[in-house]
C-alpha cells in the first residue's frame, strides 16, 4: 500500500507541487494595483502553465480545470464562464479539425502532398524547408489557421507513406508538424489579412490619429522579416529535431504509386474540392461579416449533407480535447483582460525594465515586444494586441515602430500548446509533445526578438 502511494506521488509530483504553489499564491497579499479577481486569475494562469508544460495530467483535464477554477475562485459566474468559453474562434478550431478529417477521408491529402513533393524533392530537409516556406507565404495572405487546417493532412499523408508510425511522436513527425506550425506563425505577420491582431493594430493607428497604414505599406514593414525568418526557422527545426530518415524516397514513391492507383479524381473528390474552395473563399471574403468559425461549420454541414463523410467518422477521428482547451484558453484570456490582470502585468513589466535601462526608447521597445511575446503564448494574439495596443502607443515613442513591433511580436507563439490555434491543431494529432514546443520554441523566440530589434531600429526608420 505504501509503495503504491509513493509510486503515485512520484508520478504526480508536479500535480502536487502545482497545488501547493497555487495555495501559496492564493494566501499572499494582493499586489498593489491588482484587483482581488485579477490576483486569483493569475493563480489560474500559473496553475495551467505548470500543468501543461509538465504534462502531469492530460491536457483536456487542464482545460476543464481552468473553467472550474474560474467559477470556484469567484472570478465569474457559471453562465459568465460559459459565455466566454464559446466563441467564433472555438467554432473555427472545431470546424477546421472536422474539415481536415473530411479531406483525409476523401483521400485528397495524398494528391496535395504529391503536388508539394514535386516542388521540394525527396530530401527531408527540403521537404521541411518547403513546408515552412509554403505555410509562411500562404498564411501571410489567408491566415495561419486556414493554412494549418490545409497542410496538416498533407504532413500526415507523407508520414503514413514513409512507414513511420503515426501512433506516437517521432523526430520526423515533430519536424514536419512544427514546420507547418512555425511557418504559419511567422507568416501571419506578412499582411493585414494574415491575422486579426494586424487589423486591430491598424485600427488603433487610425483611431489614435497616428498613421494610415495601407495593405502595401504593411508588407513593406513586415515581409523582409518574414522572408529572413523562413530559412532561420527551418534550420532551427532541423537541428533541434534531426529526423530518423534524411531521404524520404520510399515515401515519395509509395505516394506516387498510391495516387496513380487511385486513378483520376472521382465525383465525390471533385465535389469535396468544390466545397473546400467555397469554404476557402468564405474565409477570405465572408469572415469579416459572419466569422471564420461559421464559415468552417458551413463547410462541415455541406460535407455531411452531400454524404462526403459520415458523422460517426468525424466523431471518432476528432480530437475533442483540443477544442475544450482552446475554449478554456480564450475564456482565461478574457478574464485576464476584464479583471485587470493583463494591464497590471503590462505596467509591472514596464517598471521592471526601467530598473535596468535608462534609454526610454529601448525600455519601451523591450517592454512591448517581450511582454507581447510572453502574453501571446498565454492568451490569443488578438487579445494580446487588443490589451497592449493602447498602452504601447501611449508611451511617447515613435508610435508606428512601437505598434508594428507589438503586432509582429504577437506572432511569436512558439512556446506553448495554447499559444495559437495552429499549435493546438498539430498537437491534436498526438505526434508532438508539450515539451517539444519549448524545446524548439525558445530558440526561434530569441532569434525572432533579435531580428525584430534589428529590423525596428535599422530598417523601419528608413521607411518613415
Amino acid at each position: 500500500m505504501l509503495n503504491n502511494l509513493l509510486f503515485w506521488v512520484s508520478r504526480k509530483k508536479w500535480l502536487i507541487t502545482t497545488f501547493f504553489i497555487s495555495i501559496t499564491i492564493f494566501y499572499l497579499p494582493t499586489p498593489e494595483g491588482l484587483t482581488p479577481e485579477g490576483h486569483r486569475t493569475l493563480i489560474i494562469v500559473v496553475t495551467a502553465l505548470i500543468l501543461i508544460i509538465s504534462e502531469s495530467i492530460p491536457i483536456p483535464a487542464v482545460a476543464l480545470l481552468i473553467l472550474i477554477m474560474e467559477v470556484v475562485l469567484g472570478i465569474d459566474s457559471p453562465n459568465g464562464v460559459a459565455s466566454t468559453f464559446m466563441s467564433d474562434a472555438v467554432f473555427f478550431i472545431m470546424g477546421s479539425l472536422m474539415l481536415a478529417v473530411a479531406i483525409v477521408h476523401q483521400g485528397l491529402d495524398r494528391h496535395l502532398a504529391l503536388m508539394i513533393i514535386r516542388l521540394t524533392g525527396n530530401k527531408t530537409w527540403r521537404i521541411s524547408f518547403g513546408f515552412v516556406g509554403v505555410s509562411a507565404i500562404m498564411s501571410s495572405f489567408i491566415g495561419e489557421h486556414t493554412v494549418a487546417a490545409m497542410m496538416l493532412p498533407v504532413a500526415l499523408s507523407l508520414l503514413k507513406n514513409s512507414g513511420i508510425s503515426i501512433d506516437r511522436s517521432t523526430k520526423i513527425s515533430t519536424l514536419l508538424l512544427f514546420s507547418i506550425a512555425y511557418g504559419c506563425a511567422l507568416g501571419s505577420i506578412g499582411t493585414p489579412s494574415g491575422g486579426g491582431r494586424n487589423a486591430i493594430m491598424i485600427g488603433y493607428f487610425s483611431e489614435f490619429g497616428l498613421a494610415n497604414i495601407s495593405y502595401l505599406d504593411w508588407m513593406k514593414y513586415t515581409y523582409p522579416m518574414l522572408l529572413i525568418e523562413i530559412p532561420l526557422a527551418a534550420a532551427i527545426l532541423w537541428y533541434t529535431f534531426p529526423p530518423e530518415k534524411k531521404i524520404l524516397d520510399s515515401a515519395v514513391r509509395k505516394l506516387k504509386v498510391d495516387v496513380t492507383k487511385s486513378g483520376p479524381l472521382n465525383s465525390d473528390q471533385k465535389l469535396s474540392i468544390i466545397v473546400f474552395v467555397f469554404v476557402f473563399i468564405g474565409w477570405i471574403f465572408l469572415s469579416p461579416k459572419i466569422g471564420l468559425g461559421i464559415v468552417a461549420l458551413s463547410g462541415v454541414f455541406l460535407y455531411l449533407s452531400f454524404r462526403l463523410i459520415e458523422w460517426n467518422d468525424i466523431a471518432l477521428r476528432m480530437n475533442w480535447g483540443i477544442v475544450i482547451l482552446f475554449g478554456s484558453a480564450i475564456s482565461l484570456g478574457i478574464q485576464m483582460k476584464d479583471t485587470g490582470a493583463a494591464n497590471w502585468l503590462a505596467q509591472s513589466f514596464l517598471e521592471f525594465f526601467q530598473l535596468f535601462v535608462s534609454d526610454m526608447t529601448i525600455v519601451s521597445w523591450f517592454f512591448s515586444v517581450v511582454l507581447c511575446s510572453v502574453m501571446t503564448n498565454l492568451l490569443s494574439n488578438a487579445a494580446t494586441v487588443a490589451v497592449l495596443g493602447p498602452i504601447v502607443l501611449d508611451l511617447g515613442i515613435d508610435p508606428v515602430i512601437m505598434g508594428m513591433a507589438t503586432s509582429v511580436a504577437s506572432a511569436f507563439a512558439y512556446l506553448t500548446i495554447v499559444a495559437s490555434p495552429t499549435c493546438m491543431i498539430i498537437h491534436s494529432t498526438g505526434l508532438v509533445r508539450s515539451k517539444d514546443f519549448f524545446k524548439a520554441g525558445w530558440k526561434l523566440f530569441i532569434v525572432s526578438i533579435v531580428l525584430l530589434f534589428l529590423i525596428s531600429f535599422i530598417y523601419w526608420p528608413m521607411l518613415s
